[in-house]
């Protein structure tokens, strides 16, 4: 199933921030692809948020433990297992990134991925208090741009492209019906747990609803800079 994402707003000025972490995110995986196995796990294991290490610290002083908690929960942002975890985040980030940050700017979706997906990882973790393999990828700061995609947008449509047989057929469909799918997917696949993955579905549902709250926060600025766009 292909995407099209379909927007009334053409004539607002340059976005860099979802341009500059889908090539943060594509350099770090070639670098993580260039390593030998065993030095891939050792950075994976290294700079990923690993839940029971950010739920019970090692014992130093107070400033370091946090700092090194912070900077793991940021550095996981931008890596990931493997070209499909890659790809469907890029996507989605692509899709509603572009738009989001040209309602709201580039900063502001830059520190909303950033904050969003450090607070998803968070919730990811105390999903899984005991796991000891790192939790990596950018889809809980992704979740979080979705989410403020749909509190910004909330009559947008998606243009869905979809295999009949030996057609394709395209359809226009309400942005917050697919969202609403696939929120409740993961709302299903968090209680169903290590029978889809071990992933930390509750990271997707938490950087979910940080966007949500966001992007009720953000529309009245949003639509300001729309208007005035739009001159």
């Amino acid at each position: 199933m292909l995407i099209r994402l379909e927007s009334r707003h053409r004539r607002l000025g340059p976005r860099w921030a979802t341009l500059l972490l889908t090539l943060i995110c594509v350099l770090v995986y070639v670098a993580l692809t260039l390593q030998a196995p065993g030095q891939r796990l050792a950075l994976l294991l290294d700079w990923g948020s690993i839940p029971r290490t950010l739920l019970y610290p090692p014992p130093g002083p107070w400033w370091r433990v946090q700092g090194n908690a912070a900077l793991h929960l940021l550095t996981a942002l931008f890596m990931h297992a493997d070209v499909p975890h890659l790809v469907g985040n890029m996507a989605f980030l692509l899709i509603f990134g572009l738009p989001v940050e040209r309602a709201i700017g580039s900063l502001r979706l830059l520190l909303l991925f950033l904050i969003g997906g450090m607070l998803a990882n968070i919730a990811g973790a105390l999903s899984l208090p005991q796991a000891v393999m790192p939790i990596i990828g950018a889809s809980g700061a992704v979740s979080t741009i979705v989410g403020a995609y749909l509190a910004l947008f909330p009559r947008a449509h998606l243009g869905v492209v979809l295999p009949l047989g030996a057609y394709l057929e395209f359809l226009r469909v309400p942005a917050a019906l697919l969202i609403g799918l696939w929120v409740l997917l993961q709302v299903v696949f968090s209680r169903l747990g290590p029978s889809f993955g071990a992933i930390a579905w509750w990271a997707h549902l938490a950087g979910f609803a940080c966007g949500l709250l966001a992007g009720l926060s953000l529309r009245p600025q949003a639509r300001a800079r729309l208007r005035r766009s739009l001159r």
